[in-house]
């Protein structure tokens, strides 16, 4: 079934937005006008500007959209993407700005893309054109470390935004803390450990904190935990991968497809995520994959049986045409936008349970929160205090094992537990705490409207109730 084949028009991603929106604030009590100020979007530059290339003058379009300044800085990825225009980058830019609220993390929303596909240009065409981006957002402070903090997103990755963070460096000489104008870069550049796994990690513990609720897994029409438990991934970029890695290595769900540009893998006993990806980075894609079944049609396993169904690459991939053909009972969004708001009508009346895309994917603004954290104090989480903890530790097992002497070791300690309590936390552990904790936090929140409102049938609204009355309170809060 098609668009054409329905009577009911699908919305854009933008009308998506904002019809999810308007469906939560009906359920609160804002005034007309701090209703509004929350849902549009404060500001949109856009730029075109021209780098010379091959002897020839290219012109671009570049986009940053600023959605909400509740809070300062805004936060929100840059994409690559011939798809990129304005509408979509204001919709991203909305969605950030309540993802950080729902998440606690202190930033306003923002979003920026440049129309692009990075395949046309190899590497120095592609710094050339970055950094002229860059400058352009740099010289109106649309990027800088204290009003506007950009990411990786689609398109974009660790590489460029270490060239972005050299170009404001070159531009800022003075700014001790130049580093934290852009968050998601190399570990050399002023990274952090964790952050490129960080919202497919998200994603694990967002399904680990679900299980935890035997009444939320009950209402997917699901039991047990996530032992076992059958997989759909669509999108084996950073997110997909991340997630499905996670959840097959260390929580024993069976991956049984993957979708891709070039069509999907079908295995009902499961995938080895790790030999799919690698298979991709030599191929360009699933064509030829021996050890399952591929199909050119890839988005049709969308419809396939499965237990949770991970939609991680573009939005709008569930939509009126295909949703009433969807069996999985349940749904995390890893990507941002992957449910219409027409399909997110049809599920929710079917019964399926949907874990927001503005939690289920906020592993990445929150571990690019620690980023900028540690960016700002000029100092790795971990290195003051993790002899310290180790010392202490040692004081105990030290008087153990005098225990255990003067009681003629009748009893010992179990294997390694020596070895692995004496550890003190690094980097990434730390990291890995405390967007554990942000995760079952911010679910707790939602969970709380979600059973505590009979007005609220979903998570979806939930999380924009939380997320609207946090906003809401901060404008209050500035005397609006």
């Amino acid at each position: 079934m098609t668009q054409t084949d329905t009577a009911q028009p699908e919305p854009s991603f933008r009308e998506s937005v904002d019809i999810m929106f308007n469906r939560a604030v009906k359920l609160m009590d804002l005034s007309p006008g701090l209703e509004e100020k929350i849902r549009v979007c404060n500001a949109t530059y856009v730029v075109r500007f021209g780098v010379r290339l091959r002897g020839a003058i290219h012109t671009f379009t570049g986009y940053r959209s600023v959605h909400s300044e509740h809070m300062e800085p805004v936060k929100g990825g840059i994409r690559y993407a011939l798809t990129v225009h304005q509408d979509e980058v204001e919709a991203l830019a909305a969605l950030m700005t309540y993802k950080c609220a729902l998440v606690d993390a202190p930033f306003g929303g923002s979003k920026g893309g440049l129309c692009i596909n990075p395949r046309d240009w190899d590497d120095h065409e592609l710094e050339q054109i970055t950094r002229r981006f860059a400058y352009e957002l740099i010289k109106r402070d649309l990027i800088n470390p204290a009003q506007n903090v950009p990411a990786p997103d689609m398109g974009t990755g660790e590489r460029e935004m270490a060239w972005i963070a050299d170009q404001y460096k070159r531009m800022n000489t003075t700014d001790i803390n130049g580093a934290a104008c852009v968050t998601g870069k190399p570990i050399n550049s002023g990274g952090i450990q964790g952050r490129t796994e960080a919202t497919g990690r998200g994603v694990q513990f967002a399904l680990r904190e679900f299980f935890r609720h035997p009444e939320d897994v009950a209402k997917a029409k699901l039991s047990g935990k996530l032992d076992g438990k059958r997989v759909i991934v669509q999108g084996l970029g950073n997110v997909g991968y991340h997630a499905a890695k996670f959840l097959s290595e260390e929580d024993g769900c069976i991956v049984t497809g993957i979708i891709e540009h070039d069509g999907s893998l079908y295995a009902e006993k499961g995938l080895n995520v790790e030999d799919v990806k690698q298979w991709i980075a030599g191929h360009g894609g699933v064509t030829g994959y021996p050890h399952a079944v591929h199909d050119a049609e890839g988005a049709t396993l969308l419809e396939h049986d499965c237990d949770i169904l991970i939609p991680a690459a573009l939005e709008g991939v569930l939509n009126i045409g295909n949703a009433a053909r969807i069996k999985a009972p349940l749904i995390i969004e890893a990507a941002n936008g992957p449910t219409t708001a027409g399909a997110d009508d049809i599920l929710r009346n079917k019964g399926v349970v949907i874990i927001p895309d503005m939690y289920a994917n906020a592993g990445g603004v929150t571990v690019s929160y620690f980023e900028w954290v540690k960016n700002l104090s000029h100092i790795r989480f971990g290195r003051m205090q993790r002899r310290a903890e180790e010392a202490r530790h040692e004081l105990i097992v030290a008087e153990l094992e005098r225990l255990d002497d003067m009681l003629e070791h009748r009893w010992s300690m179990t294997p390694n537990f020596k070895e692995k309590y004496l550890r003190g936390a690094d980097e990434l552990e730390l990291v890995r705490s405390g967007l554990d904790d942000t995760m079952r936090t911010a679910y707790q929140a939602m969970r709380a409207v979600w059973h505590g409102r009979e007005d609220v049938q979903d998570l979806r609204t939930a999380a924009y109730l939380v997320s609207i009355r946090k906003v809401a309170d901060s404008y209050r809060a500035k005397g609006l």
